[in-house]
């Protein structure tokens, strides 16, 4: 359970997947955001296909955080404001050879830090109604991954309270065992640890506990006297 609750807390997604839908004659956004206050200006790359383990192979489009670098065609464009971290790629008039899946990476400093998006466009011929347009609107997309990030998070967080509940719950069994062991009786102990002799008044008291009374013993005589009950 131990292992089950460290490797949920120390997973990270590193990638996620979104579908997108577009038609053709018309333009497309894929969103991709980092958190530019924070990180300052980063690379960020986007090419077709799984996102490689490093920068990005054949990239469509490419920027260093304040311009575009690179493009392999005028109908990839980032439309979004570079000095917000938006590096989303807006496809143009799309065609049916445009569907696919698209991946962006954003280069953040560290090992195993970089963040990848990736999108599965599928194309359908005709225009698009309103609805659809609403549907694959880059503020919508957004929302709907931030939901899953939401999701994801809570999830998380469930597997730690029940981590701790299960903690919680191990922990008072054994503070019960010990009090246990602490406070079991002694029953069985011998008459002779609790004998006394007092010599001025010549009677023996025998404590045999836990009884409630003394047994008190009157002894007449010598050494070879007789014991007798005192209640």
């Amino acid at each position: 359970m131990k292992v089950v609750l460290l490797l949920a807390l120390l997973t990270v997604c590193e990638c996620d997947s979104s579908r997108v839908k577009g038609h053709t004659g018309q333009d497309v956004t894929l969103p991709c955001k980092y958190d530019r206050k924070y990180h300052g200006a980063l690379s960020a790359c986007w090419q077709r296909g799984e996102i490689p383990a490093s920068r990005c192979s054949n990239p469509l489009i490419s920027t260093d955080g304040l311009r575009v670098l690179t493009r392999a065609s005028s109908r990839y464009e980032l439309l979004g404001r570079l000095e917000d971290g938006d590096v989303s790629l807006t496809i143009m008039n799309l065609t049916e050879g445009d569907a696919g899946r698209y991946g962006c990476r954003v280069e953040i400093p560290g090992w195993f830090n970089d963040e990848k998006h990736h999108f599965d466009l599928s194309v359908a011929t005709g225009h698009m109604t309103s609805a659809e347009s609403l549907l694959t609107s880059p503020s919508t997309m957004t929302n709907s991954s931030e939901g899953e990030d939401g999701g994801q998070l809570m999830v998380v967080v469930v597997c730690v309270l029940l981590g701790l509940v299960s903690l919680l719950a191990i922990v008072g069994l054994l503070v019960r065992r010990l009090k246990l062991l602490h406070t079991v009786p002694r029953q069985h102990r011998h008459i002779s640890d609790s004998v006394r002799f007092n010599p001025t008044s010549s009677t023996l008291q025998l404590h045999a506990q836990p009884a409630a009374v003394d047994n008190i013993y009157q002894m007449d005589g010598g050494e070879g006297g007789v014991y007798e009950n005192c209640p």
